[in-house]
């Protein structure tokens, strides 16, 4: 059976992405918000996002072309029941560091704590 983070690495951007835009819209905030919060980790503007979502990338090409904020190792706290900081695998650190930034995101958090400015 494929393990954790081998299913993590294969997953497409495509496929979560919809997931956030529901999860963030549901709770009353924007797309523009979403791709802001997006852009802050990865540095991948909307053109780059939907060129993404389109050549329907794996996870790990998607982190691959990413420059990680210097702040990401900020995020830290729970998701998924995982303790983020203590994630070992570094692709799949990076994937939660994005579902919990979408997460704060729904939860109603100011942009400038998501955003650990």
């Amino acid at each position: 059976m494929m393990d954790h983070n081998a299913r993590m690495a294969i997953m497409t951007f495509a496929s979560v992405y919809p997931h956030y835009v529901n999860k963030i819209e549901k709770k009353g905030r924007s797309k523009e918000e979403l791709h802001q919060v997006i852009y802050w980790l990865t540095g991948f503007n909307e053109d780059k996002i939907n060129q993404l979502i389109n050549d329907k990338v794996t996870f790990s090409d998607f982190f691959q072309q990413a420059t990680l904020h210097d702040n990401a190792q900020l995020i830290t706290g729970m998701i998924c029941g995982y303790r983020i900081e203590e994630i070992e695998n570094p692709l799949t650190q990076k994937v939660r560091f994005l579902d919990k930034l979408v997460d704060e995101l729904a939860k109603g958090r100011k942009m400038e704590k998501i955003l650990r400015t």
